[in-house]
């Protein structure tokens, strides 16, 4: 397993990836309908090769044996107003997306990529990493929390049609541990 920036001619292979975990995640938790307007707004490879294309954006991405992707992490900096309103940092970076492959839980790798992320937040000159979690999805709010994450309140995500309530999670990179 290795974790690395995405590469520019993997735009096709994030989109694929992108919808297959989105998917396993959401399936029979959301309306089909509003899943598809989601993963069709979200995970085309022209969306991704634009986010690839993006100086504002950095993707790491997990490479299993013979290269195939297993599972990424897109980090964006800065972030809409409503949400930095419930912190203060100066130069705040966003986890956008976190997604690993079923197959990696419970082998270190989301905490190995996790890592990376906050290491990439820290040497770029961010004070603080931020993200919002569906608030329906505990198994995933206790990973953030482990990794050092707190609840700064709520916020709403759109899919598709349907407005959900999300948990909006802080990391203060300024804040070492003792």
């Amino acid at each position: 397993m290795l974790i690395r920036p995405a590469l520019p001619d993997e735009a096709q292979d994030l989109a694929v990836l992108g919808r297959r975990l989105w998917r396993e995640t959401y399936a029979g938790l959301i309306p089909e309908s509003n899943l598809e307007l989601h993963l069709a707004k979200t995970f085309g490879r022209k969306q991704q090769a634009e986010e690839l294309a993006d100086p504002a954006c950095r993707t790491l991405v997990i490479a299993g044996d013979r290269g195939t992707l297993m599972g990424y992490a897109l980090l964006r900096s800065g972030g809409p107003e409503e949400a930095r309103a419930s912190f203060h940092f100066v130069n705040p970076l966003e986890v956008a997306r976190f997604y690993v492959d079923r197959a990696l839980h419970g082998t270190g790798a989301a905490q190995a990529l996790m890592a990376a992320a906050l290491d990439h937040a820290a040497a770029a000159g961010h004070d603080g990493v931020w993200l919002q979690v569906w608030e329906q999805n505990p198994r995933a709010i206790r990973f953030y929390a482990k990794a050092g994450f707190a609840d700064a309140g709520g916020a709403t995500y759109r899919i598709g049609n349907q407005v959900d309530r999300d948990r909006l999670l802080v990391h203060d990179l300024m804040v070492r541990p003792v």
